[in-house]
């Protein structure tokens, strides 16, 4: 069975063809994901990137052909549905709303007990965007109908089948008890009881590919559409079931979510972005998180590689990027990002280098916080970083598998429509590396002291 992917991430959006009974991509086209800047407030661009996805979906039933179609997207996002469409924008979940506006919210938001939850900056919980757009522009909002959570959002667009789903909701929105599997108390507070669509599981079928975007795309019978899942737990999807508890996912892309599969959920700390994220069968998992993909790009400008050279003058001088690069979230969310230990100014390959040892032992922060125990599975961009997998072993003392897969994402998407019991291959693409000098462990022990201010 070969399976379509709608995989809107927030830096990329792409449209994939994944082989099932392989577990891996065929075919793929992808674009940028810009944020808009006109209209009330810095919104995405859902009509272009839909007409980008009919596109490629057109494509791709021509090149490959496929027989249902999958949704996996960013979290921190929904839709908010009048009768004719979007009420409005879907609002970039880094937008920053007025003090008095956040203050208000934070007089209702559920304490982190009932929602597992922290309180992240801007729109980074759900609940915050909703009553943003509730406060700040109350005709529209008056004339919402339903509420969807993003991922169904493109369902909804390509089926006229409204949905919510326990990932989406499950990922630090406000909106959703984690332990009980049930709405919280946000939602009446919001008075959004009656708005939000019927929730649904990720491997629901929502309906088949409606007529007219079926004519566009060129479908020449009946394709079903599965309801979706949030990217981070598409990740996390294949290897639920093939792995004993405990063991770790750390998924890769923008953020770098890190899920501790048996870990501890009553140590939590709302404080540095830990959580309690739902997996795909709506059990809480431990979860922390920090922006890995976005400090890696500010770092590096995309420059750099691994030398021998860099790697020995890193690590020798205890050359330091600190926490954190992208301020107000991760496990240091209050700390000052600098450069320690460099006499000199670094460059491109020693950059790589630095950047590459900081995002490792910013995970190895995130694993420690939730507890997380046994083998380390990481998807994403950064499984194909032969140092960080290194660095990343070493400072845990764990075995790290990364996952061959251009995008862990995509393949766990596609397993919505194969069946809840059929789960991916565990592959792994990464050979035995030894770039870390021995001295690692006191370059570890410097980067910890400094990260915590001392």
């Amino acid at each position: 069975m070969k399976i379509a992917v709608l995989d809107v991430g927030k830096t990329n959006v792409k449209a994939v063809v994944v082989d099932g009974h392989e577990r891996r991509e065929i075919a793929a086209r992808a674009r940028p994901n810009r944020v808009l800047t006109d209209g009330p407030y810095p919104h995405f661009n859902v009509d272009g990137i839909f007409a980008f996805l009919l596109d490629a979906l057109r494509e791709l039933h021509a090149e490959s052909g496929f027989e249902a179609i999958s949704i996996t997207a960013h979290g921190a996002s929904g839709a908010l549905l009048d009768e004719n469409g979007l009420a409005l924008p879907v609002l970039d979940y880094e937008f920053r709303y007025p003090a008095e506006v956040e203050d208000a919210y934070d007089k209702i938001r559920p304490a982190f007990a009932e929602t597992f939850s922290p309180r992240l900056p801007g729109g980074l919980n759900l609940g915050a965007q909703i009553h943003y757009q509730k406060t700040a522009f109350p005709d529209a909002f008056a004339r919402v109908r339903t509420i969807v959570t993003y991922p169904q959002y493109w369902a909804w667009r390509l089926t006229g089948v409204a949905a919510t789903e326990v990932t989406s909701l499950g990922c630090h929105t406000d909106l959703w008890c984690p332990r009980e599997g049930r709405f919280s108390s946000l939602v009446d507070a919001l008075g959004i009881g009656g708005k939000l669509a019927p929730v649904r599981n990720p491997s629901d079928v929502l309906g088949d590919v409606a007529g007219e975007i079926a004519a566009a795309i060129g479908l020449e019978r009946p394709v079903p559409v599965y309801c979706g899942i949030h990217d981070s737990n598409a990740s996390l999807l294949p290897h639920l079931g093939r792995n004993q508890a405990p063991f770790a996912v750390v998924s890769t892309g923008t953020w770098v979510v890190i899920f501790a599969v048996g870990g501890d959920l009553d140590h939590l700390d709302p404080q540095r972005d830990t959580l309690a994220n739902v997996d795909a069968f709506g059990r809480a998992v431990p979860s922390a998180r920090f922006m890995g993909g976005r400090e890696f790009e500010i770092l590096t400008k995309r420059q750099g590689a691994a030398t021998p050279k860099a790697v020995r003058r890193v690590v020798e001088e205890s050359i330091v990027f600190t926490p954190s690069v992208v301020p107000d979230c991760g496990p240091f969310p209050a700390a000052v990002h600098r450069i320690a230990n460099a006499s000199t100014g670094l460059d491109p390959d020693e950059t790589y280098v630095a950047a590459s040892l900081y995002a490792a032992l910013m995970t190895k922060a995130c694993l420690d916080l939730t507890r997380a125990g046994g083998p380390i599975i990481v998807e994403g961009p950064f499984a194909r970083n032969a140092l960080y997998v290194e660095a990343l072993s070493k400072a845990t003392g764990r075995p790290v598998r990364p996952v061959a897969s251009a995008t862990g994402t995509s393949v766990g998407a596609a397993l919505l429509a194969l069946g809840a019991s059929e789960h991916g291959r565990l592959t792994n693409d990464g050979e035995g590396t030894d770039h870390l000098p021995a001295i690692f462990h006191d370059y570890c022990a410097t980067w910890t002291r400094l990260a915590q201010g001392a």
